[in-house]
């Protein structure tokens, strides 16, 4: 059983972290005829990814990939990212079936999961690659991004919603060690601010 304080530090260095290059997911997420693609920056992404997987592995998530979006350098690093220089937030992208879960219930489900108030912070983590963010993949998934926020501003969190909307731009796969990370290290590092949030229906 981890420490509360080794759970509420993340840590930067251990056994499983190697920073030599190379270490990038291997391939690339399949995507079946009729999947999408949901990209959301929430914060510290061992925690995102565990919560989404958790939560919809058997409702609709095909796959999912921890990695770097929303930054201008090329293949960035774990530790170019986290020292705050490549622009990049630490993401989530997720395939899923919307014949069996809907890309507004996972939207819904990331304003329920995170603190979307904290401009560049999650919980004890700050800095910009912490950002809230939605990365949309076409049109429709802008104009739902959009309406869920406008209601769960309202809603919700009473006006003090920071998260961005942007389009997806170019992703890069995390090393292989952040993938699974929780799975590989129970009683890991969890941002204590990645918990779901009891809130009335939207609609």
């Amino acid at each position: 059983m981890a420490s509360i304080f080794q759970r509420l530090t993340r840590p930067f260095t251990s056994s499983t972290m190697q920073f030599a290059p190379g270490q990038s997911a291997a391939a690339a997420m399949n995507v079946p005829e009729g999947a999408q693609k949901c990209t959301i920056a929430a914060g510290c992404f061992w925690g995102v990814e565990h919560m989404y997987r958790k939560d919809f592995g058997k409702k609709g998530l095909l796959d999912a990939r921890v990695g770097y979006i929303g930054g201008d350098s090329k293949n960035p690093s774990y530790r170019a990212v986290c020292s705050g220089t490549s622009g990049h937030a630490e993401a989530l992208q997720v395939v899923f079936d919307p014949q069996q879960v809907s890309y507004r219930t996972l939207i819904e489900y990331f304003y329920r999961m995170h603190d979307p108030t904290t401009a560049n912070r999650q919980g004890p983590d700050t800095g910009s690659q912490y950002r809230s963010g939605i990365f949309y993949h076409s049109d429709e998934q802008k104009s739902i991004a959009e309406e869920v926020t406008k209601q769960a501003n309202e809603k919700w969190y009473k006006g003090k919603i920071v998260t961005e909307v942007l389009p997806a731009g170019e992703w890069w796969d995390a090393e292989k060690y952040h993938q699974l990370y929780l799975d590989h290290n129970p009683g890991g590092y969890e941002c204590p601010s990645h918990f779901l949030r009891t809130f009335p229906p939207l609609s």
